[in-house]
């Protein structure tokens, strides 16, 4: 099961300092660890959606760690793209994965998978046994898809205004978290699917 999705920047934005991130879009699937953890079950609402954001926090910091680690071993230049050349730019991206070790930031231990794309991260992170190419696939589609049909490359890209179409994108290729085994004839459904909802 896949726990969360984010899409956060992974190139210094003038706003933030060098080493700092920024999370533009999240969702959390399956139980809240606060709610299930004996040490957490005091918190307050406001606490737990604080903890969640900073369990978040540090696994953007993460991707935008070995992002960073991948482009520099790489020696390649990060060159800007416009609009219309978001297949070229999503062939061209960084991709990894990071371990994460139980109770850093989860309680269990976790595989994070990413994506580099411009100044952009898209990751997920999943529970260790998941199947990773398949995870890798479901990403990419994710990714793919932001970028085509929501236009993120741009300048004037606002993520954050775009959440609700994120969320059904979300809602139709990861369903509930659960990565999906495709056919052929089931994926062409989902992609006319994905494009008559982004048509309107």
């Amino acid at each position: 099961m896949v726990r969360c999705f984010l899409i956060h920047t992974v190139c210094p934005v003038s706003a933030l300092s060098a080493g700092e991130c920024r999370v533009l879009y999240s969702r959390l699937f399956g139980p809240d660890e606060a709610l299930l953890s004996e040490r957490y079950r005091g918190l307050s609402p406001e606490e737990r959606r604080l903890l969640q954001k900073e369990k978040i926090s540090v696994v953007a910091r993460q991707v935008l760690s070995a992002v960073s680690l991948s482009r520099e071993a790489s020696g390649r230049q990060l060159v800007d793209a416009v609009p219309g050349e978001e297949a070229l730019v999503l062939q061209d991206a960084d991709c990894g994965v990071v371990r994460l070790r139980a109770g850093d930031p989860f309680s269990e231990e976790m595989s994070v998978l990413w994506l580099g794309v411009q100044s952009l991260g898209f990751t997920l992170v999943c529970e260790p046994h998941e199947n990773l190419l398949l995870a890798e696939g479901v990403l990419r589609n994710l990714t793919r898809h932001c970028l085509e049909n929501l236009h993120m490359l741009g300048q004037n890209s606002e993520v954050l205004l775009k959440s609700s179409r994120i969320d059904v994108l979300l809602s139709r290729l990861l369903p509930h978290g659960q990565l999906l085994f495709l056919n052929h004839r089931f994926a062409q459904s989902l992609e006319k699917e994905v494009a008559a909802y982004m048509a309107k």
